[in-house]
């Protein structure tokens, strides 16, 4: 049995639903810590059972006769984030798993400034000791997040963001795709290419394609770290997340979550998905 942790998550839920379009559903687990927010993979006839990486003994029951586990990474941080997946690497252990996957980032790096990219590469060092066969998911940067970059830029014509560097974003849904393959197949082993989207975009290309969606100007306006942490906390954001936010702009002037890679792609037989088709602007913008 494969059994996916996260699964009422975006990429969980997505991960399940292509192995559920794979495989009989009694070879497929789901487990999470509210089941009721995935009765309908359940309704397909996957095995659903309460799983929190904070509560060993339910992931004893959730990674009951799994072969593989894929550990989605924790939505903490620090030391955190490195107790909740050991202790889920280890139930996979326990229930006989011969394989324990995870969802780490293409910038895994322990001198990063964003602060989840040291512990993607903690989480991987736990994995290279763990004893049996393993992978590292090195993920593009979510294409979820440019969205919400834009929330405010639609209205007002301006990308106000600080100075970046180029992203390979990435959909959640090729993600997924490559992510049943990974669980389906021996495709990969210990640490993963960058499994992105087809091409690295700074926020001057994407002001470029928000300004056609949109048949509008968007201007790209360059703003100091200090500044957009102001303008953030004059929009209601906790000082702490604005600040978490600008790390993201540290990390890819360093070039950390690029270039893009042609893996994704050729694995899942088609071409990754532009940015552009997930740029909806927004009916009253």
């Amino acid at each position: 049995m494969i059994v996916v942790t996260g699964a009422s998550g975006q990429l969980g839920r997505a991960v399940l639903e292509r192995l559920l379009d794979r495989l009989p559903a009694e070879q497929v687990g789901a487990s999470v810590r509210e089941p009721e927010k995935v009765a309908d993979l359940a309704a397909r006839g996957a095995r659903v059972r309460r799983g929190d990486y904070t509560d060993p003994a339910s992931l004893a029951a959730a990674f009951e006769g799994a072969t593989q586990v894929l550990v989605v990474s924790a939505n903490v941080l620090g030391e955190e984030a490195l107790r909740q997946h050991r202790t889920a690497i280890e139930a996979a252990l326990a229930a006989g798993a011969r394989r324990v996957l995870y969802t780490a980032h293409m910038g895994a790096d322990p001198t990063s400034p964003m602060a989840p990219m040291p512990d993607h590469f903690a989480t991987e060092e736990i994995l290279r000791g763990c004893g049996v066969a393993w992978t590292s998911l090195r993920n593009g940067f979510y294409a979820s997040t440019v969205p919400v970059l834009l929330a405010g830029a639609w209205h007002t014509g301006e990308l106000r963001l600080p100075a970046d560097g180029p992203v390979a974003w990435t959909t959640h849904g090729d993600l997924a795709d490559v992510t049943a393959l990974a669980l389906t197949s021996e495709t990969f082993d210990g640490l993963t290419p960058p499994l992105t989207g087809p091409e690295a975009l700074t926020m001057d290309d994407v002001a470029a394609l928000a300004s056609e969606a949109a048949g509008r100007t968007i201007r790209r306006v360059v703003v100091s770290d200090d500044d957009f942490v102001a303008e953030q906390v004059a929009h209601g954001v906790p000082e702490a997340a604005a600040r978490m936010f600008l790390t993201m702009f540290a990390a890819s002037r360093r070039g950390d979550f690029a270039p893009a890679d042609p893996t994704l792609a050729r694995l899942i037989g088609r071409p990754a998905t532009p940015l552009a088709d997930v740029l909806a602007v927004p009916a009253q913008a």
